[in-house]
């Protein structure tokens, strides 16, 4: 069984180590030591069985990509928060375009006031919705 062991590490080799990919392998690994078990017991030689174990496991190309791809999803609630980082800087420079654009052109008028409060809004948007994204992440 040694050998069952070697080669389901060596299909995990590149894998990120993860609650799924452990219990992904835990089962790989127990699916072909009850096949070697159940051909054994029809007669097969230890090392038949599990050569045929092994080749009847096929190829897992499709499982190593979904659980390389796990790793590379951030959680929903960083990418919120990312994006209200995002609106807070972003607003901060169209403000302050803005601001410039007041000041150099029109320094008697204060009128950067009016589209200051509607930009503000983004920000504060993102920010709910942050919340409401960490409350069904907590959930």
């Amino acid at each position: 069984m040694i050998t069952i062991k070697k080669h389901v590490e060596q299909l995990f080799t590149d894998i990120p180590v993860t609650e799924e990919s452990l219990f992904m392998k835990e089962e790989i690994l127990h699916g072909l030591e009850d096949k070697v078990d159940i051909l054994m017991a029809q007669g097969k030689s230890e090392e038949d069985a599990i050569n045929k174990a092994i080749v009847e496991l096929g190829d897992l190309t499709d499982l190593r990509m979904e659980l390389a791809e796990a790793r590379v999803k951030p959680p929903k609630s960083y990418l919120a928060w990312t994006h209200f980082q995002f609106s807070l800087v972003g607003a901060a420079l169209i403000i302050g375009l803005l601001l410039f654009i007041n000041v150099y052109y029109t320094p008697t008028v204060l009128w950067v006031v009016f589209p200051a409060f509607a930009i503000v809004w983004w920000p504060l948007a993102m920010y709910f919705g942050c919340l409401r994204v960490q409350g069904e992440v907590m959930n």
